[in-house]
């Protein structure tokens, strides 16, 4: 699996930087600017380094006549359009900025997807420091390219998608000048997703690739996933963050209230740390177990100077000090140099070392 890296605002996506921790607010708001903002604030005490928003105008986004997905039903009713539902949790430009200013405040990431060209204006007019492209717009080559005119990193996420599909989406965005600037995100879109269709080998197989960082934007229940996702390679973790599981709304119930997203926060850093650097050594942690545990050459019986040793003089018994027990062959056939008691570790200066 390659390394590359993304830098986004401050911050280095990929390569051996710290996991890029996304607290997806969406339209968790229900339309309510005072909840976006708490939410910013909920989302930068809980630890993120990013709270992400949805900008969009309905009359841009969706026909009057489509109707809801199933999870939107399930969540919101069959009762009007998923039009109507959308419509009336619509936050405008004056909001975005706002929450914008609220996360710089705050020091974390102002992130947004944007879903229609006008949305995407205004996210520029903003100073987003990336676009994210909903899995939905995967396939969207116009919105792709309209994205590409003011370069700046993408975060593209591949939910519902094939390989191919994934690999024009990439092919466009580069095509446009974003050669370096992307990282795929991981996405199994349903609300919330079975852990059997999560398919985390994906992380590799879209690093492998197309040579790019790969995150995971996580809609299962409960924070268990995440931090698999991180040991099987994802640079950046975004996850659905609500004040209160049980506000209407569509994506409220495959959310983590704050105290939960906190946990999960946690569990990312210490997977983080549990990863390690790769490198097979002895850890910090292990030396005073290795002198006790780890066992030495030392005499089987009394050993007298000028002895040759014989494989019946030797035996390996803890605890360390002595010469590993991996020297045994060659101090057979040497000289002793010193007298050794039974037990005594046989060390360097025990052996004549002249033959």
């Amino acid at each position: 699996m390659t390394n590359p890296t993304v830098r986004i605002g401050d911050r280095l996506l990929g390569g051996t930087s710290p996991v890029f921790v996304i607290a997806e607010a969406g339209v968790n708001h229900n339309g309510d600017v005072r909840l976006a903002l708490d939410l910013v604030d909920a989302a930068a005490q809980a630890g993120a380094d990013a709270v992400k928003f949805q900008a969009y105008v309905t009359e841009q986004l969706i026909t009057a006549r489509a109707e809801k997905a199933g999870y939107q039903v399930a969540t919101t009713g069959s009762e009007g359009s998923q039009y109507d539902m959308l419509k009336a949790i619509e936050l405008g430009p004056d909001a975005h900025a706002a929450l914008a200013a609220r996360c710089h405040d705050r020091n974390v990431l102002y992130l947004c997807t944007p879903y229609d060209e006008p949305s995407v204006e205004l996210l520029e007019r903003l100073g987003v420091a990336a676009f994210k492209i909903a899995s939905t717009d995967t396939t969207n080559v116009p919105l792709l390219r309209r994205i590409t005119a003011r370069p700046r990193p993408v975060l593209l996420s591949t939910g519902m998608s094939t390989h191919a599909e994934v690999e024009t989406a990439v092919q466009t965005l580069k095509a446009g000048g974003l050669e370096g600037q992307i990282v795929l995100m991981q996405c199994t879109s349903e609300y919330p997703a079975p852990v059997q269709d999560v398919n985390l080998k994906a992380i590799g197989t879209l690093s492998d690739a197309f040579g790019c960082p790969v995150g995971f934007s996580d809609h299962t229940e409960g924070i268990e996933v995440a931090p698999w996702a991180v040991v099987a390679g994802a640079c950046t973790i975004e996850k659905h963050m609500t004040l209160d599981r049980t506000l209407p709304g569509p994506d409220h119930r495959a959310s983590l209230e704050p105290m939960a997203f906190a946990s999960l926060v946690t569990a990312i850093r210490r997977v983080e740390q549990a990863l390690g650097d790769g490198v097979k050594q002895p850890m910090p942690s292990e030396h005073g177990n290795r002198m006790a545990m780890r066992k030495s050459l030392v005499a089987r019986r009394p050993v007298q100077a000028g002895h040759v040793f014989d494989v019946d003089d030797l035996t390996c018994k803890r605890p360390a000090g002595g010469l590993e027990p991996s020297w045994f062959d060659r101090v057979v056939g040497q000289v002793a140099a010193v007298d050794l008691a039974e037990d005594d570790a046989v060390t360097l200066d025990s052996v004549r070392w002249d033959r």
